[in-house]
């Protein structure tokens, strides 16, 4: 049942009176730096449980516009935890509009956290279960479903999800907590709830949709799931287990690079089952895969785009070819030189060129790029990229720019 009647947690009961709410507004733009002159003041007028809740709040609320936008952050309430762990909004719009195009009507959130997926589910016109075990946790939920006006969509209710029935929706999502006493969770089968128990869960369903860490191993994705990896504005957040979808179908892997708020935004690469491209000479134009890519073990999608599309060395997600071509899936760069490496050979280069911007790349390199920057000292006016990385086993320096349109040959 929704336990709307359980008392509030504090300090969020103090929050949810006109005088936090009040007090979280003239907060809005506080300074943290000036917390400690601003706490004395405020305690002349407020009790100063409440004025230690608000300014606790008010800093979540700030550090939470990164994820939820200044709109929703500024009249959602967060848990120090639940913003750490929040799914990021584009991200879980992303994934509600999957849910609601594939029609789904309802679905039981496990693990809800503070609720963004939720909030994207029901802004999708999807009903919504929310289930934490935390009580703050589940009062946060309720909090935030009714400062969005979307309490009529989501029900929360504060319970362990292994005891929860499913039966009654159409899909289940589950978001299980990969983080503990120590930090990250790696383990899958150490993830609250375990990994093998959510794959369980969502077998329940015709649909289903569970969210695990990106680095999880291949080997561990059952055959009935399809995986997709997602990225945002370039930067990996997470991957998703999807069962009872046709595209990726079972089996099939897939990643997704979003990027700015709205659903035109978003290109997916469909695995094609391709054999790792061949490694050639470095070519004119290096492509550096999206992480989603690379974590997907698509790197061949994208040297298959390309005319003459090769990797630099079998072990780096680096793809070369000689032509010049936009792809969604990896920015290109245009490559001037490549050296063996020695940061002697480079800072002379550099010095040459007259360049005081450089962007350092690496990998499959032990060397750091603050390092490099450090012992060559740019100086000029001119940029460059550098790719500390390998080719064709040997540690090497690729030197370029990133590629402007029109620039192929």
């Amino acid at each position: 049942m929704n336990d709307a009647a359980t008392p509030l947690p504090e300090p969020l009961a103090t929050l949810l009176s006109p005088e936090g709410r009040a007090l979280l507004d003239e907060l809005r733009d506080h300074d943290p730096a000036e917390e400690l002159a601003l706490a004395t003041r405020l305690r002349r007028d407020h009790p100063a449980e409440r004025v230690s809740a608000a300014l606790g709040q008010a800093r979540l609320r700030q550090r939470a516009v990164a994820k939820f936008g200044a709109a929703d952050a500024y009249r959602m309430f967060f848990t120090p935890n639940g913003v750490e762990q929040a799914t990021r909004a584009p991200v879980a719009a992303h994934r509600a509009a999957r849910l609601a195009a594939l029609g789904v009507r309802s679905v039981a959130d496990l693990c809800s956290g503070i609720g963004g997926d939720a909030i994207a589910l029901a802004r999708a016109g999807i009903r919504v279960l929310a289930v934490d075990r935390d009580p703050l946790t589940a009062a946060t939920v309720r909090a935030n479903a009714g400062a969005l006006g979307l309490g009529e969509l989501i029900e929360v209710r504060c319970a362990d999800v292994t005891e929860i029935d499913t039966s009654a929706y159409d899909a289940v999502f589950t978001d299980p907590a990969r983080r503990g006493g120590r930090g990250r969770i790696f383990d899958p089968e150490a993830y609250s709830p375990p990994l093998s128990w959510a794959i369980e869960a969502a077998r329940g369903r015709p649909v289903a949709a569970l969210k695990i860490a990106p680095g999880i191993p291949h080997e561990l994705i059952p055959e009935d799931f399809a995986a997709e990896w997602i990225s945002y504005e370039g930067e990996v957040k997470e991957a998703v287990l999807w069962r009872g979808t046709e595209d990726p179908a079972p089996g099939r892997v897939a990643a997704t690079l979003l990027s700015g708020t709205g659903p035109s935004t978003a290109y997916t690469l469909v695995g094609r089952g391709l054999p790792d491209p061949p490694v050639r000479p470095v070519g004119r134009y290096l492509y550096e895969p999206d992480g989603a890519v690379i974590r997907a073990h698509l790197v061949a999608e994208v040297a298959a785009g390309l005319a003459g599309g090769g990797l630099i060395d079998p072990t780096i997600a680096y793809v070369t070819a000689d032509e010049l071509r936009p792809l969604p899936s990896a920015t290109a760069y245009e490559i001037t030189d490549v050296l063996p490496f020695g940061l002697k050979k480079l800072k002379a280069l550099l010095r040459e060129r007259g360049v005081g911007s450089l962007t350092v790349k690496k990998r499959g390199s032990a060397v750091e790029p603050e390092e490099v920057r450090r012992k060559v000292k740019p100086q000029g006016p001119n940029a460059a990229t550098v790719f500390l990385t390998r080719v064709d086993g040997a540690p090497s320096m690729l030197i370029g720019r990133p590629a402007r349109a029109g620039a192929g040959g």
